[in-house]
């Protein structure tokens, strides 16, 4: 690429990230396939962006927003069967819908068989798709499209017209505000066609009355933290029985006795690339196993069965770190790797490397299970966390044993070999059991038993707390402990900081205004699973208004900026957002007392009066119907915000323009707050 193309290309690229808001993550592409015995088969075909997806037709209520595909035609047609969709489903439950969710990432068709009433006459169907995308952060409007196709019985076996120019084009770009034009650009609407009091003058986003306050988006994939995870856990596993005694023999077979210093130093620092090399391997198979990303993993964190199997796995691992029994590998395996050390060079290096995985598996298997049960729950691209994970793992154990081998004077340092090192696995241990709980209540949500409440599991996991400070005070004593324990300042230490935990997680079994226990909210069940509190209706106390105009007479009558919250009902950023950075002391009084709330439904299904149902002819066989409050909500949205994200924020003066730059998605509670002080300051300023 020449040097002034690449330079257009990125001023293209930081262009659309500055101007572009309006996310188009999803095309459809419709067809009428002839079937045999004069059928036809209408399919929308859905392309779905990277990170992104839309719902199956198949949810409970209360939960996102089903697809809905609909065929008719005024000509007359006879359906056969109902909608059939088709894809690579996913399946997960979602703690803040308390259901099971079923959604299509990358593509998913919904077809609808059907028959020409008249043989003679052609027909022209009209296909209905009705959908909600949404990624890890943020759920766009649902939306409305209509698709229509000429469908003639002939000799020819149903030759068909697209009406539709462009058979592929944006859906939810389809309500967007006039953007530059590309070849097979969607046609939209002119604002004199649209219905009367969606546009308002007055607002225009690209022109805040100041810039401040902006919240910077981050990324909610963080590989690194994985990548931490499994290195301290790595750290962690050095220390106990199986590893720790390991240490000095590895690192003085490569240092001592040996005639060149400087190759035993080197061949101890590829010893240690080979630990590293070997735990990375072992998350080879996740990636090229067909299917394993996507359904073993998704079942794992959904499946009744397999979230209880996980439970007792766990707690088997706890009873292994407890001390009752050993959990090994094979022995023939060791063997034959320990045999094939005497190969020699690097290929002897590196059985070398792997008899150490193999015979520290007793340890490192448990902790190397919670890392892939972290996961498992913590995300839908489990193969690549799964890799870091390990790859942190192996990484701390290839430095600690190349540090070693580059300085073996430091062996000295290293503490010496004792009953210490089954403190750490009966720590260990304690761990297992508190995660152990959290797969049961995944289990418990997925089934809707709702046995294992929010209080009783906060219970368990104090009991837990408390027989790990009673075993690090030496009242507690496991089989493979000494009879008379000597209880160090680190254990000490420990019991101090497990008694706080403790307090910690007493607040939780009491009501309260606002959540509890906020740093465990991925981890405990969600409030509204509880003996003490159930969500109702309003949010945090407050009762926002639900209607723009409404508001804005509110914000003019009170002369108070007008905080516009574009959200849903099947929101799960939203209902986060409301929880957790909302809930904060420092920012609901300002929700309370220095705004006037508006919280807009763009998923309302209530219906608009027959009167002000209209569609909105978008071109290229396209129409937008505007049937119920939430379709108004979210047009309304796009049109005079150029944004169809929720949750989304606008603060806005009473008579109607932007005050600064609106933000998106969920944020860290600064970030919310820094948007909301810099606005009402400034419109305060202004009066």
């Amino acid at each position: 690429m020449k040097l002034k193309n690449f330079i257009l290309l990125m001023l293209a690229l930081l262009s659309s990230v500055v101007s572009a808001q309006i996310k188009d993550p999803v095309k459809f592409k419709y067809t009428v396939n002839t079937l045999a015995n004069g059928e036809y088969e209408a399919v929308l075909t859905a392309s779905v962006d990277k990170g992104w997806h839309i719902y199956s037709q198949d949810l409970p209520q209360d939960s996102g927003i089903p697809t809905e595909m609909k065929v008719s035609s005024k000509d007359g047609i006879t359906l056969i069967g109902k909608v059939v969709e088709a894809g690579k489903k996913h399946s997960e439950f979602s703690e803040a819908f308390g259901a099971q969710i079923v959604y299509y990432s990358n593509t998913a068709q919904f077809k609808q068989k059907f028959k020409l009433k008249d043989k003679v006459k052609s027909a022209l169907v009209v296909a209905e798709i009705t959908y909600q995308t949404c990624d890890d952060r943020i759920c766009l409007a649902p939306n409305t499209l209509e698709f229509e196709q000429k469908v003639t019985n002939s000799p020819e076996a149903g030759t068909i017209e697209d009406k539709a120019a462009a058979a592929t084009t944006s859906a939810d770009s389809a309500t967007a505000i006039p953007v530059p034009v590309e070849t097979n650009a969607t046609v939209l609407p002119s604002v004199k066609a649209l219905p009367q009091g969606l546009k308002v003058a007055s607002i225009d986003p690209e022109n805040p009355l100041t810039d401040c306050g902006v919240a910077q988006q981050k990324n909610s994939e963080n590989f690194l933290t994985y990548l931490l995870l499994g290195f301290f856990g790595g750290l962690i596993a050095l220390l106990t029985p199986c590893v720790f005694p390991m240490i000095p023999l590895t690192v003085s077979f490569f240092t001592k006795g040996k005639k060149d210093q400087v190759k035993g130093k080197r061949d101890a620092l590829i010893y240690g690339f080979f630990i590293l090399l070997i735990f990375v391997l072992l998350s080879v198979p996740f990636h090229i196993i067909d299917g394993i990303a996507g359904n073993i993993f998704n079942e794992i964190s959904t499946s009744v069965g397999l979230n209880i199997f996980f439970f007792i796995i766990f707690l088997f691992f706890a009873g292994s770190f407890f001390g009752y029994y050993d959990i090994t590998l094979p022995s023939s395996i060791a063997n034959k790797s320990s045999k094939a050390e005497e190969a020699g060079g690097l290929i002897g290096i590196f059985f070398m490397a792997l008899t150490l995985v193999i015979v520290s598996f007793s340890c490192t298997g448990p902790i190397l299970g919670s890392l892939l049960g972290s996961a498992v729950t913590g995300s839908a691209n489990v193969p690549l966390l799964l890799t870091y994970a390990l790859a942190g793992f192996g990484l701390s154990w290839a430095i600690v044993f190349g540090l070693l081998a580059l300085f073996p004077q430091a062996l000295q340092s290293l503490p010496k070999s004792g009953g210490w090192m089954n403190t750490v696995k009966v720590v260990l241990g304690f761990i297992e059991l508190a995660l152990a709980l959290k797969f049961l209540s995944k289990a418990d949500l997925v089934s809707k038993t709702f046995i294992l409440k929010r209080e009783l599991f906060i219970i368990l996991w104090i009991i837990i707390a408390i027989g790990l400070v009673l075993y690090l005070f030496g009242k507690i004593r496991f089989p493979h402990d000494d009879k008379k324990p000597k209880v160090s300042l680190t254990r000490k230490i420990l019991g101090v900081l497990g008694i706080g935990f403790v307090v910690y997680l007493i607040q939780g079994l009491f009501p309260a205004e606002r959540p509890k226990l906020q740093h465990l909210s991925g981890i405990l069940p969600p409030i509204n699973v509880s003996y003490l509190h159930e969500e109702k209706d309003g949010i945090l106390g407050m009762h926002p208004a639900h209607d723009y105009y409404k508001a804005i007479e509110i914000a003019k009558k009170e002369n108070k900026p007008l905080l516009i919250d574009f959200t849903g009902y099947g929101c799960e950023n939203c209902r986060k957002m409301e929880e957790f950075v909302w809930s904060e002391p420092d920012i609901l009084p300002i929700l309370q007392n220095e705004v006037v709330l508006a919280s807009l439904y763009v998923d309302d299904k209530e219906q608009l009066p027959e009167g002000e149902q209209t569609a909105v002819d978008m071109g290229n066989g396209q129409k937008k119907k505007i049937r119920t409050i939430g379709d108004r909500w979210s047009l309304f949205q796009q049109l005079n915000f150029n944004n169809n994200s929720q949750p989304h924020y606008v603060l806005v003066t009473p008579d109607g323009q932007v005050i600064n730059r609106p933000v998106s998605g969920y944020m860290p509670k600064e970030d919310f707050k820094n948007f909301l002080k810099c606005g009402i300051d400034f419109f305060k300023q202004r009066k």
